[in-house]
C-alpha cells in the first residue's frame, strides 16, 4: 500500500490491512513471517513542513532459529508505532549540528509518498529481540558434540581456553 502525499494533502489517510507470510521480504534467511501481518493506523501530511506522520498498531508471529540451539523460536508481536518523516534534503547541513532528543527518531522520505510495507518491514525488525532464543532457560547446543542439551545432559566435558596464552605453553 502506497501512502500518497497528495492525497494526504486532503484528508489524514486511514488503512486496515493485513500482509500474508511471503509478502514483504526481510532479507534474513532465518527469519519468517509465520501469521499475516496486521496493520491498523493512520498517516497524515503536517502543514508547511510536509513532514508526515504515521501512527498505527501492527501484529504478528515472527519464527526464527533460536541463536543457542537451533530450534524454531517465536515472537510475537503486538506494538504501536508513531513516525515521523521528512522530506529528503530538509535540514541537511554540512557542518556538525547538536540532535535535539527527538529528531533521532525521524525518518525521511523521497517522492510522493511512502510504501507501508518498507515501515513495516523496518518495524518488524526494531521490534524482535537481539538474541533470538526459543526461551529464557535454553542451554544451546553441546560444543563438542553437538546435542541438543535441552534434551539431556552429553555428559562432555567441555573445558574453557584462553588462546591467548597458548604459545607460552611451547616455552
Amino acid at each position: 500500500m502506497f501512502l500518497n502525499k497528495q492525497e494526504m494533502e486532503l484528508r489524514k489517510l486511514r488503512f486496515e490491512t493485513a500482509y500474508p507470510p511471503g509478502e514483504i521480504e526481510f532479507f534474513d534467511n532465518q527469519l519468517r513471517q509465520a501469521t499475516a501481518l496486521e496493520v491498523i493506523g493512520t498517516a497524515e501530511l503536517l502543514g508547511a513542513t510536509q513532514e508526515i506522520r504515521i501512527q498505527g498498531h501492527m501484529k504478528v508471529r515472527m519464527e526464527s532459529e533460536c541463536d543457542r540451539c537451533l530450534e524454531t523460536a517465536s515472537f510475537e508481536i503486538d506494538s504501536g508505532f508513531d513516525l515521523f518523516y521528512r522530506p529528503e534534503g530538509t535540514g541537511i547541513r554540512s557542518e556538525e549540528i547538536e540532535l535535539e532528543e527527538g529528531e533521532t527518531e525521524i525518518g525521511y522520505y523521497s517522492g510522493e509518498g511512502l510504501e507501508l510495507k518498507e515501515i513495516l518491514r523496518e518495524q518488524v525488525l526494531l521490534t524482535l529481540p537481539m538474541q533470538r532464543v526459543c526461551r529464557e532457560d535454553c542451554k544451546g547446543i553441546c560444543p563438542a558434540c553437538g546435542n541438543d542439551r535441552n534434551d539431556g545432559d552429553c555428559g562432555c566435558v567441555t573445558k574453557l581456553s584462553d588462546d591467548r596464552w597458548a604459545a607460552l605453553k611451547n616455552l
